[in-house]
C-alpha cells in the first residue's frame, strides 16, 4: 500500500481507479440512467482465449498421440505465445470476441442506453459495463452469461535495501554482477504509472550499456501531451493506462491527474523503481546525497499499466483489462502493490474477478506478486488470498535515521528528521509558538491551530530571530491540513535556527518517516517524550510578578541532526502495519488452508524514486526520491527477486519461482536471534514478539539462496482446479469463472493437499496426511529430514531420508496427529539438510486440533 502515516486507529491513505476508452455501446445520456446505474463485471461460459488456445492444444496432443504411439514427447502443456498481440490470428480472434460481447448487449438490452467499457478476451471471456440494476438482472438471465459481479474499489497497499539483501556480493556476483541482474526480464507494474523522466528508468544505464527489448514482449506505449512520444525507451518498454470505469461515475478530474501513463501520485514511480530502477542512481533530497539508489533487478524491463489515481484509487474492472493486457503483452513477471477495499463475497475469497484473471496469467506462464495489504497486526487481516498468488509482508531493515535533541538539562530526546544539525552542538534558545504571537488572546481566537506554525504574520520576527521554534504536530499533519514544508517555511522567513516538533498529546501511537528538512530540525513522535520537552521548557520560563508576562526564555538545546544513517539496529522486524494471516477462506472468517503471507520483504522506510509532479506527499513536493513505508514497498523487492530467478531459470513456472523464494527464506535477523513482530499500533517496539508463519509466512526472503533452491514445490494449474473445486458449494463459481466442469474431476483436494511449500491444517480432526512432490534441480543429493513438530502435535515425515539424482522426483508423506483438544493456533517446521548444502525449509501450521477420545 501507500505511505504509512498512522495514529492508533490506523490511517491509511486510500486509492480507487478509473478511465475512459471510446467503446461506446450507445451514445451516453445521463438523463436515460436511473440512479441504481453501476458499472458491473460480466464474464461469459465461453471460455477465454487462453483457455481456448491450450484445449486445441490437448486435442492435437492426443492427435499426434495416437498418430505416434510414443507419448513421453508430447506430454508437456502448451502455452500461447509470451507476444500474441503481434500474432495476426490472435488479434483477429480478440476482434471476434469484442464483436460477440457488443453483439450479447445489444441482444439483451434492445434499445436501451448503456456503456461497454472493456471487452475482456484473453485471462477471461467477459466484459465490463455501466448499466442500471435492472439491465444488469437482464444480463443475468442471458444463457450465454456466466457471472455478473458489482464493480468494486481497490487501494494501493532503494538506496539501501539491496545492501542488507546481499545482492552486491551474492545473487549479483553469481549472476554477472548488477549490469546483467534481470536482464531480458519484463515485470509489468498494476499502479499508479510513472515518471518517465527519472533517471532511475534511463534506456542507457551507468555503463553506457543499451537495453535489448525482448522479443517475447509486444507492449506499446500510449502517447499524450502528458506522456509524449519518447517517453518509453529501452528500460520503460510499455505504459498503458486504464480508468474507464472511474469516468462513467463522473470521479476522474483531469485538472487533478493525467489521463495519461504519466504519475501524478508517486507510488508507482517509487514501486517500479524499488523492483528495477537503475543502479547508481544518486538518491538526493533536499540538496542531501543519501546515496546511490538501485533496483533489485536493474537490468529487468519495466512495463507500467495505470489503474490507480492519486484522487480515488481504483476499481477491479480497470484492473482486469490492465492484468489483461499485460498478459497479452508478454511480460513475466506481474506486480501489483494494490488490495481490494473489501474481504470478496460469495462462497470464498479466491472467486472474484481480480483472483480469478491472475490464476489465468499464472496459466500463461507469469509470477504474480502482490501486497499482503496495511491492514495489520490483527489476525485474518490479510487482503490477498489466493494460493497462485505471491503474498508478501512488511519488514524493516538495519538502517536507521535517527535524530535527537540535547536539553540544556543535559537530557537526550530521540526524534526523527532528515535535518541538519546545529553548529558543532551548540545550544540555543527555544521558544513556543505560542510565546512568539504577536498577540496572543485574538490569535488563538481566530485560530485554535496556531501553534503548527504555519501562518507566518501570526509571529513576532523579533522574539523568534536566532531561535529554536517549538510548534506542535497533531493528526492535521496526517490528513495533510498543516504541514512539514509549510512550517519550516515559516521558521525561515522568521529567522529561527531550526524548528522543534512536539507530539500533540490527544495523538496517540502516532508513527512517521523521517522527514527531509532543509534547515536544524526534528520531530519527537513521543507524546511522553514530548512532556519532558514541555516540562523542561517551562520550568526555565521568567515572568514578570506582576503581569506574569515572560520576560526571559531560559530554555536551551542542540539538534544532533538526522541526515547521516545508522546500522545498528535489529532487523527485520515485521512490521505492525503488516497484513497477518491465517488467510480468510470465506466473509465468514473461516480459515483456508493456504499460508498467506508467503514472505516478507523491506517495506519500511524505503527510498525509491518519485515523480516530478506528485502532490501527495507534501514531503516530497518536488524531489526525485522519497522515502515511502507500506507492504506496497515490500512486494517490488520481491518481483525484483524474482525476475533474477526468471532470469536465470529460463523454463521456471510461476509455482517453482514461489517454491525458490520460499523455502530459501531467512528465519533469524542479523544478531542470529528468531525474528520479531510488532503486535501493536501504540508503541509498537515495546509489543515484540516472536514472529510465526501467520506473521512473515516462509520468513524473510533470501535472494541469493532463492537462486539455488535445491528442491522446488511445483504446482499445476490443475491442481488448483482440484483445489476450487474442492471447496464446498464452489461449482457454479468455478465454473462461471473457467469454464470448467467440477462434476468432470474424479478428485478434488483441500488446500493442505496443494504441492505447496509449506503446510497449513485450519482444523486436525485427529489424524490427517498431506503429501508433497518434490524435484531436485540441482546435482545428485542426499537428504536428512528434522522436524519441529507444531505443538500439541505429532508429526511424522516419510522418508527421513532420501537420495534424489538431478531432475528426479520424490513423494514426502506426512503425519499429523493431534495430541489434545486445543484452539490456539501452534506452528512448527520440517527442515531438508542436503549433503551438498542445501537447507529447504517448510512452515507447518496447525490451528484447531481436535483428539482423538480415548
Amino acid at each position: 500500500m501507500r505511505r504509512v502515516l498512522m495514529v492508533n486507529f490506523g490511517v491509511f491513505l486510500l486509492f480507487c481507479f478509473g478511465f475512459l476508452s471510446n467503446s461506446f455501446g450507445q451514445d451516453y445520456d445521463d438523463s436515460d440512467v436511473n440512479s441504481t446505474t453501476a458499472v458491473y463485471i460480466v464474464t461469459l461460459q465461453q471460455a477465454p482465449t487462453l483457455h481456448l488456445f491450450q484445449q486445441e492444444a490437448e486435442v492435437k496432443r492426443a492427435r499426434d498421440n495416437s498418430k505416434h504411439g510414443d507419448t513421453s514427447k508430447f506430454t508437456r502443456p502448451k502455452l500461447p505465445p509470451r507476444n500474441i498481440s503481434k500474432s495476426r490470428y490472435w488479434r483477429s480472434r480478440r476482434s471476434a470476441i469484442a464483436q460477440a460481447h457488443d453483439s450479447l448487449l445489444r441482444n439483451a438490452l434492445k434499445g436501451e442506453k448503456y456503456i461497454k467499457l472493456y471487452s475482456f478476451h484473453y485471462l477471461i471471456n467477459g466484459f465490463a459495463v455501466f448499466v442500471s440494476s435492472q439491465q444488469a438482472d437482464k444480463l443475468s438471465k442471458r444463457k450465454e452469461v456466466a457471472n455478473v459481479v458489482l464493480d468494486f474499489s481497490v487501494r494501493t497497499a532503494t538506496t539501501y535495501t539491496p545492501q542488507f539483501m546481499g545482492l552486491p556480493k551474492g545473487a549479483w556476483v553469481k549472476e554477472g554482477g548488477y549490469e546483467t541482474a534481470g536482464e531480458g526480464i519484463v515485470i509489468g507494474f498494476i499502479d499508479t504509472g510513472i515518471d518517465p523522466t527519472h533517471p532511475s528508468f534511463n534506456g542507457t544505464d551507468t555503463s553506457q550499456r543499451q537495453y535489448p527489448i525482448p522479443n517475447h514482449f509486444s507492449g506499446v506505449c500510449e502517447v499524450t501531451p502528458d506522456f509524449p512520444s519518447g517517453s518509453c525507451n529501452r528500460k520503460l518498454v510499455g505504459a498503458r493506462h486504464f480508468a474507464e470505469s472511474a469516468i462513467t461515475r463522473g470521479i476522474f478530474n483531469s485538472s487533478e491527474d493525467y489521463a495519461s501513463p504519466f504519475d501524478g501520485d508517486g507510488h508507482g514511480t517509487h514501486t517500479a523503481s524499488i523492483a528495477a530502477g537503475n543502479h547508481g542512481v544518486s538518491a538526493v533530497v533536499s540538496g542531501h546525497n543519501f546515496g546511490s539508489a538501485s533496483g533489485i533487478a536493474p537490468r529487468a524491463h519495466i512495463s507500467v499499466y495505470k489503474a490507480l489515481y492519486k484522487s480515488f484509487g481504483g476499481f477491479a474492472a480497470d484492473v482486469v483489462a490492465a492484468i489483461d493486457q499485460a498478459a497479452q503483452d508478454g511480460v513475466d513477471i506481474l506486480s501489483l502493490s494494490i488490495t481490494p477495499n473489501r474481504r470478496p463475497p460469495g462462497v470464498a475469497t479466491f472467486f472474484n474477478p481480480l483472483d480469478m484473471a491472475m490464476l489465468s496469467a499464472v496459466k500463461a506462464g507469469i509470477f504474480v506478486v502482490q501486497a499482503a495489504g496495511n491492514t495489520g497486526p490483527s489476525p485474518k487481516s490479510m487482503s490477498s488470498f489466493s494460493p497462485w498468488i505471491f503474498t508478501v509482508g512488511a519488514a524493516t531493515h538495519d538502517r536507521v535515521y535517527s535524530n535527537s535533541i540535547l536539553l540544556g538539562n543535559n537530557v537526550s530526546i530521540p526524534g526523527i528528521g532528515l535535518a541538519l544539525p546545529t553548529d558543532e552542538g551548540k545550544k540555543y534558545t527555544m521558544i513556543s509558538a505560542l510565546d512568539a504571537l504577536k498577540n496572543k488572546s485574538s490569535v488563538v481566537d481566530k485560530d485554535m491551530y496556531v501553534g503548527e506554525c504555519q501562518d507566518y504574520d501570526s509571529f513576532d520576527k523579533d522574539l523568534v530571530r536566532g531561535n529554536l521554534l517549538i510548534c506542535s504536530y497533531s493528526i492535521r499533519f496526517v490528513l495533510g491540513l498543516s504541514t512539514i514544508k509549510q512550517a519550516l517555511a515559516v521558521a525561515k522567513n522568521l529567522t529561527a535556527k531550526g524548528v522543534v516538533f512536539y507530539m500533540d498529546p490527544y495523538v496517540l501511537g502516532f508513527q512517521i518517516n523521517p522527514t527531509p528538512m532543509d534547515m536544524p530540525g526534528i520531530i519527537i513522535p513521543s507524546s511522553e517524550d514530548s512532556k519532558v520537552l514541555l516540562k523542561y521548557y517551562n520550568s526555565t520560563l521568567e515572568r514578570n510578578g506582576t503581569t506574569k508576562e515572560i520576560v526571559r526564555f531560559g530554555a536551551v538545546a542542540a539538534i544532533a541532526g538526522g541526515q547521516n544513517p545508522n546500522f545498528s539496529d535489529r532487523a527485520p522486524k515485521i512490521m505492525y502495519y503488516s497484513a497477518r494471516g491465517p488467510d480468510p477462506e470465506d466473509s465468514l472468517f473461516n480459515d483456508a488452508d493456504i499460508l498467506k503471507p508467503n514472505l516478507v520483504a523491506p517495506g519500511n522506510s524505503i527510498w525509491g524514486a518519485w515523480s516530478s509532479a506528485a502532490t501527495e506527499s507534501t514531503e516530497f513536493e518536488g524531489e526525485n526520491f522519497a522515502m515511502m513505508s507500506g507492504t506496497s514497498m515490500a512486494a517490488p523487492h520481491v518481483a525484483g527477486v524474482a525476475a533474477l530467478i526468471k532470469q536465470k531459470f529460463r523454463k521456471f513456472s510461476p509455482s517453482a519461482i514461489a517454491s525458490a523464494l520460499s523455502t530459501t527464506s531467512v528465519l533469524f535477523d542479523n544478531k542470529g536471534e528468531a525474528i520479531m513482530a510488532q503486535r501493536a499500533y501504540a508503541n509498537p517496539d515495546q509489543t515484540l514478539t516472536p514472529a510465526t508463519p501467520f506473521d512473515m509466512g516462509n520468513g524473510f526472503v533470501n535472494a541469493t539462496a532463492a537462486l539455488d533452491p535445491g528442491l522446488i514445490f511445483d504446482t499445476s494449474f490443475e491442481d488448483y482446479m482440484s483445489f476450487l473445486c474442492g471447496i464446498n458449494g464452489s461449482a457454479p463459481a468455478v465454473f462461471n469463472y473457467t469454464g470448467k466442469n467440477c462434476m468432470l474431476r474424479n478428485a478434488t483436494i483441500s488446500g493442505s493437499d496443494l504441492n505447496l511449500p509449506s503446510i497449513t491444517v485450519s482444523r486436525l480432526n485427529n489424524t490427517r496426511s498431506v503429501q508433497r512432490l518434490v524435484t531436485n534441480i540441482a546435482g545428485n543429493e542426499t537428504y536428512n529430514v528434522g522436524l519441529i513438530p507444531p505443538f500439541d502435535v505429532l508429526m511424522k515425515v516419510s522418508p527421513t531420508q532420501f537420495s534424489i539424482a538431478s531432475g528426479e522426483t520424490k513423494l514426502l508423506s506426512v503425519i499429523l496427529t493431534a495430541k489434545k483438544n486445543s484452539s490456539i493456533a501452534s506452528f512448527g517446521g520440517i527442515k531438508l539438510f542436503g549433503n551438498a548444502g542445501h537447507v529447504v525449509h517448510i512452515p507447518v501450521s496447525v490451528t484447531v486440533k481436535i483428539a482423538l477420545k480415548q
